[in-house]
């Protein structure tokens, strides 16, 4: 397998929004060290990719808002940065690096990954990235990533396989949204689902046969302008396309609806981080189980919390069980940890009331 084939394809260019007040529109949480290693999470997804694809062969779709954070971060090229004028999910996101892929190298072999997830084993999760590479590289197939689910988490999508053989590479039989509660349980109980991840393994070949045969529509709009990409028209183009664009997600356009659909399974130590609460099981704790991210931060009969302040800060806090307690850009969040999925709410409400200047 050729290593100059491998390209990346990173999907930067959500806002975060349940990581405010942390994560601002300006500056969304894939460009912040959230979990406070040194490194964003966008360096970090990065740094991952380069130890097998060349680094001038990674693309990162975002928006045009970002263009200067991304290369400022990760050193890259202009030409590597691709922005979008406007949100439209992750459809015409790949699209678009598929078409910008094609005139480069044909025989391209992708890996797809959102910018804000954490996978702590490294190592299997390379390990893994070879195998799907090498198999997508022979077969006409879209290839998943899936989780081995550690627990009946109402989170996450879920992925069935047919587990009839023992192949690490298997045939995807349904998925399913977040489901509830006693359903995650009969899904963990039945051995044959994963956790759907949102990274993506295929060749270029085959993503753009299923672009062709399920999003038609989509697929002309892209190829009637395929001669403007990777010049000084691309813009003017990219902005064409997108005012017409349907916004669909590539789960739903492609992924449900293709014959060929694979999954290849591992604990990699993954988390989407999509929530304070995920953030917290990541961080260590101190005896009464807080999380703590702060140099001056202190607690008296609090337990269970994560606490999330500006370094220099003295923090005096008492009597919390469970609470979310963040300060940043001059804001501060004070929010039970079982009512975090409120706090997109919090943003709509503080944007229709207070202004876009505080999200």
């Amino acid at each position: 397998m050729e290593r100059s084939n491998n390209f990346g394809v990173i999907m930067a260019g959500g806002i975060g929004s349940r990581f405010w007040p942390m994560s601002r529109t300006k500056f969304p949480k894939q460009f912040i060290d959230i979990l406070g290693t040194g490194q964003t999470l966008i360096q970090q997804t990065f740094d991952r990719l380069e130890k097998i694809i060349p680094k001038e062969n990674i693309l990162v779709v975002t928006n045009e808002l970002y263009k200067e954070l991304v290369m400022e971060q990760l050193g890259i090229d202009a030409d590597q940065v691709l922005c979008e004028p406007s949100r439209r999910n992750t459809a015409p996101c790949i699209a678009y690096a598929n078409y910008k892929i094609a005139q480069k190298n044909p025989n391209a072999n992708i890996i797809v990954a959102p910018a804000d997830h954490l996978i702590l084993k490294e190592q299997k999760f390379l390990e893994v990235m070879e195998k799907a590479l090498s198999f997508t590289s022979t077969h006409d197939a879209l290839l998943t990533l899936g989780i081995s689910p550690s627990r009946p988490d109402t989170g996450y999508g879920y992925i069935q396989f047919d587990d009839s053989n023992e192949d690490e590479i298997k045939k995807v039989k349904t998925f399913t949204e977040k489901p509830d509660l006693e359903l995650a349980k009969q899904f963990l109980e039945s051995g044959d689902f994963s956790w759907n991840s949102g990274m993506f393994i295929w060749s270029l070949a085959s993503i753009q046969n299923a672009f062709e045969k399920l999003l038609p529509e989509m697929d002309s709009l892209f190829k009637e302008e395929k001669d403007a990409f990777n010049t000084e028209n691309e813009e003017e183009a990219i902005n064409k396309i997108y005012s017409v664009c349907k916004s669909i997600s590539i789960d739903y356009g492609i992924m449900e609806k293709s014959e060929n659909v694979n999954v290849i399974s591992a604990d990699i130590g993954w988390s989407d981080l999509g929530t304070w609460g995920s953030i917290y099981t990541h961080l260590d704790q101190d005896e009464s189980g807080n999380a703590v991210v702060g140099k001056h931060v202190m607690l008296y009969d609090s337990e269970d919390c994560i606490v999330s302040v500006p370094k220099d800060k003295l923090v005096v806090l008492q009597g919390l069980k469970d609470y979310i307690v963040v300060e940043s850009n001059d804001t501060l969040l004070v929010c039970k940890k079982e009512d975090e999925q409120k706090i997109k709410q919090f943003v709509t409400d503080i944007k229709l009331n207070k202004g876009e200047e505080f999200v």
